[in-house]
């Protein structure tokens, strides 16, 4: 068990690695502009609540825990907010995404976690949730590339979450989350990537780019995340 949870935690860093290949390459078409990655960044989040976080949350877990979520999830990025904002020139987005993420990853590992003995449906379900994860890994180093943060701190985050999908599927073996539970834990992480793209990364850059490119950059982010769910 201990060495499939790790192996698996290892296929998640290669899948999130693999995405944020994908969004170095698509960066150089944008010559690396901060305020243009900033908001295709949001308009690719926005697009994968939208196309896939959202609905599979709504089929998967009752409406009640979701919200009761989302509304945690509010409060948490409002203290956070404040707390990675002493000066106007600090942005928590990143670390709210990471924090989001790795969150969204908590009910999923502990499914699979609990479908271990059953080989073909813990296969199954693992395939789909490591390929999930390549817009995860492309909407992560989107991220840091629009706030210039070092590769080794996007190589940590990256590392970050494997182990805790690797944690997390060791845990869910033996440890069984109700589903209401998973429910508010899916609806603060859809509450933070919501909160993160909509403030930190597409109000926040309102101002810096004529209105045509806001546009622009929110559509393209859009229209890679409708490519990705298309996709896988």
């Amino acid at each position: 068990m201990k060495v499939s949870a790790i192996l698996l935690g290892s296929f998640l860093f290669l899948s999130v690695s693999f995405g944020g290949g994908i969004a170095w390459l698509v960066s150089k078409l944008f010559h690396n502009s901060t305020a243009g990655l900033s908001l295709l960044c949001g308009g690719f989040l926005v697009g994968l609540l939208a196309l896939d976080i959202i609905p599979s949350a709504l089929k998967m877990y009752k409406s009640f825990g979701i919200i009761l979520g989302v509304f945690i999830g509010y409060l948490f990025f409002l203290v956070l907010r404040n707390l990675f904002h002493p000066s106007a020139g600090q942005s928590p987005s990143v670390y709210l995404l990471m924090l989001a993420i790795l969150i969204h990853t908590i009910p999923l590992s502990m499914t699979i976690g609990s479908l271990m003995e059953s080989s073909i449906v813990g296969i199954t379900i693992t395939a789909s949730v490591i390929l999930h994860h390549l817009p995860e890994g492309f909407a992560l180093t989107t991220a840091f590339l629009s706030q210039r943060k070092k590769p080794w701190k996007l190589f940590l985050g990256f590392l970050s979450l494997s182990l805790c999908f690797s944690l997390f599927i060791w845990i869910g073996h033996y440890v069984n989350l109700s589903t209401k539970e998973q429910g508010v834990l899916m609806g603060i992480s859809i509450s933070l990537i919501a909160t993160t793209s909509i403030s930190e990364f597409i109000l926040h850059n309102l101002k810096l780019v004529p209105p045509r490119s806001f546009i622009t950059y929110i559509f393209t982010g859009y229209l890679l995340s409708t490519l990705f769910h298309l996709l896988l």
